[in-house]
């Protein structure tokens, strides 16, 4: 029987096991100091649901698979957005991330016909050729930021399949504010931070300068759309041309505030996500040769050095399979916050209202019971007869339920197009030396960056 379900039956709630404080404020600092070995270690130590008390409320770890089901899936309507998507809103505004109930439903919708297959599929050329352009900007011998590379060239295709638009020489100024807002995330999730949103601090005025940065660009891709007056069939064009009366009752197209908001949202999250996991991909095959060696196996003889396209896809299992692995070892999103609406009972223990309920891909990814020697990186787990076997949420890089992210093929697609494109010409080296750390803030980004020597398999 499911973990959930025996907490259906649970006569009497208990409280969760966890850690205590010494002191005051003491797990508080836990978390700060490294949020990230903190909880997995929790969870080691106290299982399934473990709590954590911190500053004014209570942080409950959820992660087991059943767990996860529930709170995303089963009763998500018991749960509302966490502080960090609250805090989000000063970047993102009412976008996608950031919005509940009806209103998150009506936007989803809007937005989800740039995201139906076909559509998708049609992206696939720009995202290959852009990548190709970057194969062909690489020297040999040269050492990169792979992070900055990969963050570039998922900007600009973001913005030229989904908006229609070219930001070539926009993309470090963009790169640079983004990096400011993730880097400000930590003091966004502070107890109190909100208090010090209109007061002129330097963590505020870098929000604020980033933010107006992003809005520069968002309102004069909008305008030169207006101007067009043309209908590209773009995600852009679907969001001027939507008309909801019909069922909002309203009768009104999007305002430019909106528009914003969620074109902000969809031009961040559309991008973030997939560089961090192909940067993470590139540091996976540099340790582990012999799986390089199975990816490039799989390139020449499906590829045979041609630019791959959408069709190609269903031809490149191993190459899904080495992505994959990288998002169970470091999903994009590592962890997701859902605040209990009212009084909850999870695995027979008792959760308030108001608590903080996280669940956690990268601690769920790494559990034994589901991936037998979960620290290894060993893409063939996901074309062995087990693959089928695992629990629906013991894998979850890309959320689930009705919160499920929108892009998830997109991403797949351009993450599978990028690494064979690129890894067709190109073997990505660590810089001996370089120290790779986890910065968990809202994505999983390598805390050093990730130097890389690059050399040609021409």
């Amino acid at each position: 029987m499911s973990i959930a379900a025996t907490s259906l039956s649970s006569p009497r709630p208990r409280r969760a096991p966890g850690p205590r404080s010494h002191f005051p404020g003491e797990l508080v600092l836990r978390l700060q100091a490294d949020r990230l070995g903190y909880m997995h270690r929790v969870a080691r130590e106290y299982g399934d649901l473990a709590r954590i008390d911190v500053i004014r409320t209570s942080l409950f770890l959820a992660t087991h698979p059943d767990l996860v089901k529930d709170v995303l899936v089963t009763n998500n309507r018991l749960f509302g957005r966490g502080r960090g998507h609250l805090r989000m809103k000063l970047l993102l505004g009412d976008g996608l991330l950031t919005t509940d109930g009806d209103v998150h439903r009506r936007q989803r919708r809007l937005v989800q016909p740039a995201f139906h297959r076909q559509r998708v599929e049609s992206y696939g050329d720009t995202m290959a050729q852009r990548a190709e352009e970057l194969a062909g900007r690489w020297r040999d011998g040269r050492t990169v930021d792979v992070l900055d590379e990969m963050m570039g060239l998922t900007l600009v295709i973001v913005a030229n399949t989904l908006f229609g638009a070219t930001v070539d020489d926009e993309v470090e100024e963009i790169g640079s504010a983004l990096t400011a807002v993730f880097e400000m995330f930590g003091f966004a999730l502070m107890p109190f931070s909100e208090l010090f949103d209109r007061v002129p601090i330097p963590t505020t005025i870098r929000l604020r300068r980033a933010r107006a940065r992003l809005d520069a660009t968002i309102y004069r891709i909008i305008a030169d759309r207006r101007r067009s007056g043309r209908d590209h069939g773009d995600l852009l064009s679907m969001l001027l041309l939507a008309q909801d009366g019909a069922e909002d009752g309203d009768g009104g197209s999007m305002t430019d505030v909106q528009l914003r908001d969620e074109a902000t949202t969809l031009f961040v999250a559309g991008h973030e996500t997939t560089s961090n996991a192909l940067t993470w991909t590139w540091y996976a095959l540099s340790g582990h040769p012999d799986a390089e060696a199975k990816l490039h196996a799989e390139l020449a003889r499906v590829l045979g050095g041609r630019r791959p396209g959408a069709a190609d896809l269903p031809l490149l299992p191993y190459t899904r399979a080495v992505l994959a692995e990288s998002m169970r070892l470091y999903p994009p999103v590592w962890g997701m916050g859902r605040r209990a609406l009212e009084d909850h009972t999870l695995a027979g223990y008792d959760i308030p209202r108001g608590s903080l309920v996280v669940v956690s891909p990268f601690i769920t990814q790494r559990d034994a019971r589901f991936f037998p020697d979960p620290e290894r990186f060993r893409p063939e787990r996901w074309l062995d007869e087990h693959a089928a076997e695992r629990p629906r949420f013991s894998y979850f890089p890309f959320g689930g339920g009705p919160r499920q992210c929108i892009g998830e093929q997109f991403a797949w697609m351009e993450g599978v197009l990028l690494l064979a494109t690129l890894a067709q010409r190109w073997r990505l080296r660590l810089v001996p030396g370089h120290k790779v750390e986890f910065n968990p803030l809202v994505t999983l980004r390598p805390k050093h960056g990730m130097r890389m020597t690059l050399h040609s398999r021409a």
